[in-house]
């Protein structure tokens, strides 16, 4: 992914010498555990360790590769340079490179996870501090883009809450899918490796041995790890066009944070644009971009191919460090996002009582009306407010058929804007606990 989308943290994550240095780990490790049931010398297992502080000279790796056409025979080669041919001859002994490669991929996607995570952390505490902050503020709820019934911002921020507090419990569950480690050597039958060296790499890399590797760990675990990635990524579109939406200059409801000196427009100086939250849109897109190749490399030949390969390569940085920065971007977004209490009132008051339908249809067909002459008769009066820009209550009031089902404080009741927030505490229960 280009610098302009990524956080350091991540970036490190997925260089060549994170890549490196984890792949010398497993194979130190195999060492000491081949080493401890007898199959090499402790004394060539412990000369491994002696490249523990070295630097891998990643040039010289690449220079290898050329000739080899095989880049774990190229690093290989480059750790016998650095701590002798005869103590590496037992280095790699019974395995092979998918052991080494899909480890150390699990190992990465564990600990981008662990990031992940804390950008999710952060998005989830900045979405409850301005659901409490806005928990009664009034705005209109809208369906199909129209007005619909009164709610409240809070109750906006809690449920965009809500979703990003499920896909926190995806996550996990998602990382857990993809800690697991093979070491089981060619087709993954343990031919020329013991069970207990697995078990050991395993367990010095935070991972669990897989129950079953052909000569890989099978995708179905990174496809379900991609597809939560994507349903993160969608999440944060949903949160993201509310917010645009709300910055509409019709609506003005909220906007992003305008910093000093910021420009929104090299021909409109008058512009404040919601480029965050568009940004944040294409971010999302292209995290999705990787799941359907994820779940196209599940399907492969017989105890492996590497089908999969090129796509892992790519799809493994580019969907966790857009995440990733995606996340920590829309947190910014929320943490300083203005909000304007008046002008969401002003948009409720716009047509005039026209949103407290429902509380008159209610009422007339608890008087007694028929439910299809109760709607005849709001709806005869709410196009006049549509139609005319009319006073919904003023029309009801006048309206005989209307007044001789209900009284002229009957129909102002239906008209208290508390009556549609009584139960905002009830559902912040339900969110965020009691």
């Amino acid at each position: 992914m280009i610098p302009r989308y990524s956080r350091p943290e991540m970036v490190a994550l997925w260089s060549p010498e994170t890549k490196f240095r984890i792949w010398y780990e497993i194979e130190a490790h195999a060492c000491d555990a081949q080493a401890a049931i007898g199959v090499i010398p402790k004394d060539h297992a412990e000369a491994v360790w002696r490249a523990k502080d070295m630097q891998f000279d990643i040039p010289r790796i690449d220079a290898i590769e050329e000739v080899t056409k095989h880049d774990v025979i190229a690093f290989l080669t480059h750790l016998a340079e650095l701590i002798g041919a005869d103590q590496a001859r037992f280095v790699h002994q019974g395995m092979t490179s998918s052991d080494v490669l899909d480890t150390t991929l699990n190992v990465q996607l564990v600990r981008a996870a662990d990031l992940l995570l804390a950008g999710v952390d952060r998005v989830l505490a900045a979405l409850k501090t301005r659901a409490m902050e806005h928990k009664h503020t009034v705005r209109i709820g809208r369906s199909h883009g129209i007005h619909a019934e009164p709610t409240t911002m809070g109750l906006t921020f809690a449920r965009f809450y809500a979703e990003m507090a499920r896909n926190r419990a995806r996550l996990v569950n998602a990382r857990a899918e993809v800690a697991t480690g093979a070491i089981s050597g060619a087709v993954g039958t343990f031919a020329n490796i013991d069970p207990s060296v697995e078990e050991h790499v395993c367990a010095a890399m935070g991972l669990t041995p897989e129950p079953i590797s052909t000569q890989i760990i099978p995708r179905d675990r990174h496809a379900m790890f991609f597809a939560t990635l994507g349903v993160i990524a969608s999440s944060i579109e949903n949160c993201a066009i509310e917010i645009r939406h709300m910055q509409r200059t019709e609506v003005l409801e909220a906007e992003e944070f305008f910093s000093p000196g910021q420009k929104g427009s090299s021909a409109m100086p008058h512009k404040r644009n919601p480029v965050l939250t568009e940004n944040l849109t294409g971010l999302a897109r292209l995290v999705r971009m990787a799941v359907i190749p994820a779940l196209e490399n599940v399907a492969m030949w017989h105890e492996r191919d590497i089908s999969h390969s090129s796509v892992e390569r790519a799809i493994g940085p580019d969907a966790t460090i857009t995440l990733d920065f995606a996340l920590h971007r829309l947190a910014g977004v929320v943490e300083k996002l203005v909000i304007y209490p008046e002008n969401m009132l002003a948009n409720m008051n716009k047509f005039r009582g026209l949103v407290m339908s429902q509380r008159v249809l209610l009422a007339l067909t608890q008087a007694g009306v028929s439910r299809e002459d109760s709607y005849r008769l709001v709806q005869r009066n709410a196009m006049k407010v549509w139609e005319q820009g009319a006073d919904f209550k003023t029309e009801l009031l006048a309206d005989p058929e209307v007044t001789a089902a209900l009284t002229p404080a009957e129909i102002e009741e239906k008209f208290d804007l508390g009556y549609h927030t009584k139960h905002v505490d009830t559902i912040f229960a339900r969110v965020f606990g009691k």
